[in-house]
Order: C-alpha cells, then structure tokens, then sequence
C-alpha cells in the first residue's frame, strides 16, 4: 500500500507545488510508482504537468460523480508518474465537504481505491489550513512542510504545527511529519541563519538536502515539464534527485 504524504503550508510562494511536482518526478524517474494528487484550486501541479486545469479530478472524486480510477492521467514523459488533476472548481470543496457522510474522511476514502496501485500518494494542497485541507491530513500518513529560508516563512509554522496535531488527537492518531524541507535558499547571511535555525530546531527532521534558487526550477511549469525533463543539467534538478534519494534512505522499509 502506497504511503500518502501531503505537502502543506499555509504560506503562499514557499515551493510546496514546486516540491509536489519535482519529487513526485524524480522518485518515478528512480523507478517508484507515484501519484500526485493537486489538492489546490488554483492547480498548479496540473498545468505544471503540462495538463490541463479544466479536466475532470479531484472534485468530481469528492462529488461523487467520478471515481479517482476514471480521471487519473498518466504523464507520458515520466513513466511511473500519474496526475489526480485539480481545477478551479475545487474552491467549492470548503463548503460542500462538511455537509457529506462522514464528510473528515471524505479524501481517505477516494485515496484507499487507488493506493494499492502506487508506491507513494503525494497530496499538493492549497495554501490554506481550511477545511479541504483537514480532510487531507486526515487521509495522509505523513506531513512534508517546506519551509522558505527567511524569517517570515518560520513565522506562520506554529500554526500549521497546532493544526496537525489537532487532527492526530482527533481523526488521524498515526499522522507525523515526513520532514521540513528548506527552499530557496541562497548562500547569503540571512538564508544561512534560517537553515541553522531550522536545523536547531527540528533535528533530523529538517532535510539535509536544500533547495537552491534557480531559474530553471521556475521556468519549467510555464513549460509543462518537471525541471529534470526541461533541463537536466540545472541545480534544481539535482537539489531535487538528490531530495528523492535522502526521502527514499529515510523511507527503506
């Protein structure tokens, strides 16, 4: 059975669609079955993907009118990889989720048909700690928070860190947190004082691995790919191969 891995942070810009897509990537490039559901009305992991963002997904999953089996893409340029597309409809899910059966196990039970079929479920959600996103740490296994290097972004991590506990005392007793995984760094005072911050903080938590500022990595979505199918040779390529390796040491079962 497939391990579901959400990626949340309720800042906006902090790389968590960026991660979404490059990890899922290279763990299928390195041979792993995953999918990437895009849990974001916004959808940015779909149209990263080359796909596009007024397809039938992941609402039409918690609607009820589709199964997750008869919407899941498969990107033609990554074998291993498939898309649970998202769209803008999405933004509905707030509201409508909470008047449905069971409605905090709503995505457990569309992931459960499929997980059989992957290695690893990474889930895209939105920048947000609302309701959809509740849901969605209810039907995970573990938490990957990125975390932007600059003071700010360490600012808002109480929050969602209250938030996940609250859903592990309550609906999820066996969710933890996968790692925080620090991005757009660049080699300066301030970046290398939020890095030796997190560190302290988090111990083994935090990933060795850090994901450097690169306009190649922000160049590939407009473009479809995953920045190692748009650019091989580019840092972002290697920050996130090497991610995918560290995430698979620590996930040897």
């Amino acid at each position: 059975m497939a391990k579901v891995i959400a990626l949340a942070n309720q800042k906006g810009g902090v790389g968590k669609t960026t991660t979404a897509i490059n990890l899922a990537a290279s763990l299928a490039l390195l041979g792993k079955k995953v999918l990437l559901l895009d849990a974001d009305p916004q959808a940015n992991a779909t149209s990263g993907l080359g796909f596009d963002i007024d397809l039938e997904g992941i609402y039409a999953c918690l609607t009820g009118t589709r199964q997750p089996e008869e919407v899941i893409l498969d990107c033609e340029e990554v074998k291993n990889l498939r898309l649970l597309p998202s769209s803008i409809d999405l933004v509905a899910a707030d509201t409508e989720l909470p008047k449905m059966d069971q409605a905090h196990f709503v995505m457990k039970r569309i992931i459960d048909r499929v997980r059989g079929d992957y290695d690893y479920v990474f889930i895209d959600c939105s920048p947000s700690l609302g309701y959809t996103t509740v849901n969605i740490l209810t039907a995970a296994d573990t938490v990957l928070i990125p975390v932007q290097c600059e003071y700010l972004a360490l600012e808002g991590l109480s929050k969602l860190l209250h938030t996940i506990r609250k859903v592990k005392t309550s609906l999820n007793p066996a969710l933890d947190i996968e790692g925080f995984l620090l991005t757009m760094y660049m080699r300066n005072r301030l970046n290398n004082q939020v890095v030796a911050e997190v560190r302290q903080h988090f111990g083994p938590l935090a990933y060795e691995t850090v994901i450097q500022r690169n306009i190649r990595l922000g160049e590939a979505p407009s473009h479809g790919k995953p920045v190692m199918l748009y650019d091989a040779t580019a840092t972002g390529s290697e920050n996130y191969l090497a991610l995918a390796r560290e995430f698979l040491k620590r996930n040897r079962k």
